[in-house]
């Protein structure tokens, strides 16, 4: 099974935040997702290539989560 881990992905937009698409998705997998925010900065500088009016990020959670059975105790 795959561990939970976060990418960003860079989200392309137009004027004001509107109608916003995503554009890429960054190649680093983050442990958390403070520390995917953290990064976005720097992640967004180096995206500035893409024409877009305006850029954003956002942290999407990848891998698998196990549920855990209604009722039972966490160990």
């Amino acid at each position: 099974m795959e561990p939970l881990y976060f990418v960003m992905a860079i989200m392309g937009c137009g004027d004001a935040g509107s109608a916003c698409e995503q554009a890429r998705v960054e190649p680093v997998r983050y442990r958390s997702v403070l520390e995917c925010q953290a990064a976005m900065p720097d992640a967004l500088r180096r995206n500035s290539d893409l024409s877009f009016p305006e850029l954003t990020a956002a942290c999407q959670q990848q891998g698998m989560r196990m549920a855990e059975a209604p009722g039972k105790p966490r160990g």
